[in-house]
């Protein structure tokens, strides 16, 4: 992803390739043609399929992000983004939890990848809170704090680390806009269009919502995945991206 670049509509969206094995991730990829930019491999497929699946997708000239949620000490972290961007993929995520040192670790490792192998820079998205969780779900877990200052706080980390973006639900969009600085990814799961079944997913908008509020990228999935014509639904999404 270029410095400053200036998205077309249809760049804005991420199809999630939610599916067991790459057989199926060909198949959605096929019925998908040139209706995205961007596709996800997220921790289902990466585990099925490996590594040779994002090397070869992005060899195919698509845009990969690999959505892994590392989180981990900050050597590991470090070396697991080194052999990620290897792999081609233009996006990584790790999870804002793991604390400054890990985010800077990954973004360290990334940088001196893009200098060693002359490769694209891989760019580190911090995972704020998923959007599965709601208020509810962070009190179990011991998080005594609104959705919207956790949110925040994580995201003040993510840009002091030097990570390029954040992963958040749409419903922060807006508030994190005005505090994160010019050019800093906002990247939106979550996202549904009207009429569609939210699923296991609690902080949801619509693709329209979305990109009012201020998300560069949108990832979306079942949506997509289970719509009879997938091209037809991902364009049907990306035009509400305008």
């Amino acid at each position: 992803m270029a410095e400053g670049e200036a998205f077309r509509p249809g760049s804005r969206l991420i199809a999630a390739l939610d599916v067991p094995d790459r057989a199926s991730a060909d198949a959605l990829l096929a019925r998908l043609g040139d209706s995205v930019d961007w596709i996800k491999i997220g921790l289902e497929l990466f585990i099925a399929a490996g590594p040779a699946l994002v090397r070869a997708y992005a060899a195919e000239g698509r845009r990969v992000m690999l959505d892994l949620k590392l989180c981990d000490i900050p050597a590991t972290c470090a070396r697991a983004t080194e052999r990620a961007a290897e792999l081609g993929a233009e996006l990584l995520t790790v999870h804002a939890s793991g604390g400054p040192a890990m985010l800077q670790a990954a973004c360290d490792a990334a940088r001196a990848s893009a200098a060693r192998t002359g490769m694209p820079r891989l760019r580190v998205l911090a995972v704020t809170v998923l959007t599965a969780l709601d208020q509810q779900d962070l009190r179990v877990v011991g998080v005594d704090r609104a959705v919207d200052d956790v949110v925040a706080a994580r995201a003040t980390l993510a840009v002091s680390a030097g990570c390029d973006g954040v992963v958040a639900s749409a419903r922060e969009a807006a508030s994190l806009r005005a505090q994160v600085p010019p050019g800093f990814l906002l990247v939106t799961p979550g996202v549904r269009p009207v009429g569609s079944d939210a699923g296991d997913q609690k902080r949801v908008m619509t693709p329209r919502a979305a990109r009012a509020a201020g998300a560069d990228l949108i990832v979306c999935g079942r949506p997509i995945r289970d719509a009879p014509d997938a091209a037809a639904a991902a364009r049907a999404i990306a035009a509400e991206l305008r």
